[in-house]
């Protein structure tokens, strides 16, 4: 969640999640990341502890929830030796500056499509934050909106040492992990790790609750790697958005998406769309997430699921995936 949130200002993110480590499966731990009223959220970050050390998918935005991540090494004992990050949006990639600092050597994982996003979506972004940051009169906001383009200015601290430019199985840090690679889903290029020694997929955000987000998405592409995921044999997958979810659980959220695409492409008013999402997911959305849940997709059902067609054919990769 990029320019909605601060820019357009279409509704402001929900109750704090305490970011307490969780094991999700012996040597895998979740750090949660944070929805705050009124500021940018967190992406989760899952740590696994790798022979050389800690392998991190996604570092979040906020120097907070950047130091839950050292904090773990320094109890471990063991430095981060290499970072996987899932896609480029800020709440998944801030923190890479903070943890090449404190950790020079570490080697950091991810598609290219952080290149175009800095020329492309992220320039437009810094852009509206400057002229935000000039418009505000209020301090505390001011320093949120320059917060932001620190980040966007780190520019090549942001981006990957070794390019995932295809799926399949890699030695990081000593220990043996499987990458997948999406083309046009949520991003240009998403990737997604699973360790098959515990079972644990880490997806960033080719799942997120309370609801999919789609500001960079390509619905179809996206959909299409739901399917994909479903082929990967794991037994804990953890979202780049919520709580770590069931095997049964993620087929409810894949059942849910499918449904809310085919609702979206329909006659159907949006409420209808919304409430069938909801009812799909069921306890998946927690009570207290329903009400973002309904601003989340009141909002992309009109800037992303009804796009126009040349939108969405550019999310698309100009054609290369279905619209």
């Amino acid at each position: 969640m990029l320019q909605r949130a601060w820019i357009a200002a279409v509704c402001l993110l929900c109750a704090a999640n305490a970011a307490i480590a969780v094991e999700v499966a012996p040597g895998v731990t979740l750090l949660p990341g944070e929805f705050v009223a009124g500021r940018q959220p967190d992406g989760n970050s899952v740590v696994f502890r790798a022979p050389a050390g800690l392998v991190v998918v996604d570092t979040g935005r906020h120097a907070s929830h950047t130091q839950a991540i050292l904090d773990l090494a320094a109890r471990a004992g063991v430095p981060v030796a290499a970072v996987i990050n899932s896609h480029w949006h800020l709440d998944h990639v801030g923190g890479n500056p903070r943890i090449r600092r404190a950790f020079p050597a570490v080697r950091v994982w991810a598609s290219d499509a952080i290149a175009d996003a800095l020329t492309g979506f992220l320039a437009n972004y810094r852009r509206q934050l400057i002229e935000a940051a000039a418009q505000t009169q209020d301090a505390e906001e001011r320093k949120g909106y320059q917060d932001e383009l620190a980040i966007i200015d780190a520019g090549p601290a942001l981006a990957p040492d070794e390019v995932v430019s295809a799926g399949g199985a890699r030695t990081i840090a000593g220990m043996r992990l499987e990458l997948g690679l999406e083309r046009y889903a949520v991003t240009a290029g998403d990737v997604w790790v699973f360790d098959p020694a515990s079972g644990v997929l880490a997806t960033g955000d080719l799942v997120t609750l309370p609801a999919p987000l789609f500001d960079t998405a390509c619905p179809r592409g996206w959909q299409a790697a739901l399917g994909r995921l479903a082929a990967v044999r794991f037994t804990v997958l953890v979202p780049g958005h919520g709580p770590a979810l069931t095997r049964a659980d993620f087929e409810t959220y894949r059942a849910g998406f499918d449904r809310l695409l085919t609702c979206a492409d329909g006659k159907q008013p949006d409420v209808a769309c919304i409430d069938g999402w909801l009812r799909d997911l069921g306890p998946l959305v927690a009570e207290g997430d329903r009400k973002l849940a309904r601003s989340l997709l009141g909002y992309y059902l009109q800037t992303s699921l009804h796009a126009e067609p040349a939108v969405t054919a550019k999310l698309c990769g100009g054609g290369k995936i279905g619209a």
